[in-house]
């Protein structure tokens, strides 16, 4: 059975790798936005401990499955259960030009202008990915997957086969 973790930046790819990796090889998807936040207004992180009540009932529910998320806290919960990381690690022109043209996603904003009312802020959010040194960064993503001692993949452009 594959446990599969996908992580990167917002814009890298990772929810269309994992829905691509769950259609060819009948995994279950979780994609951790859906569970990280409280719906708040502002939004804000809900309890870690809520979040891993979520995470370990999705593993329970699931013999094989894709977990995907910009989130190293929460990925670091589902490590231990896993067999494969993919780190979705490209340049950050490639991440702002796939925010800019994604689709709406009606499961986050309830419409595409709520969508398009944040892109400001999430190009900006995207473009310091590098320097920002919280949960969400290049450096806590490069951790995870430097520690990560099983079967690991590194993306650097969008030209993958899942």
């Amino acid at each position: 059975m594959q446990k599969i973790l996908v992580f990167g930046n917002s814009g890298a790819g990772k929810s269309t790798l994992a829905k691509e990796l769950c259609v060819k090889r009948g995994l279950a998807h979780l994609d951790l936005d859906l569970l990280a936040w409280l719906p708040t207004t502002p939004p804000s992180r809900k309890p870690l401990v809520d979040s891993q009540k979520e995470i370990s009932k999705f593993m329970e529910s699931n013999e094989a499955w894709v977990i995907e998320g910009c989130y190293s806290d929460l990925l670091e919960m589902a490590l231990p259960e896993s067999d494969e990381v993919i780190f979705m690690n490209l340049p950050i022109d490639a991440c702002i030009a796939n925010a800019k043209s994604r689709p709406w996603e009606p499961h986050k904003y309830a419409t595409k202008k709520e969508q398009d009312a944040n892109l400001a802020m999430l190009l900006d959010w995207i473009a310091r990915y590098p320097e920002r040194t919280d949960t969400f960064s290049l450096a806590a993503h490069r951790d995870l997957y430097n520690r990560y001692a099983g079967k690991k993949s590194m993306f650097t452009n969008n030209e993958r086969s899942a």
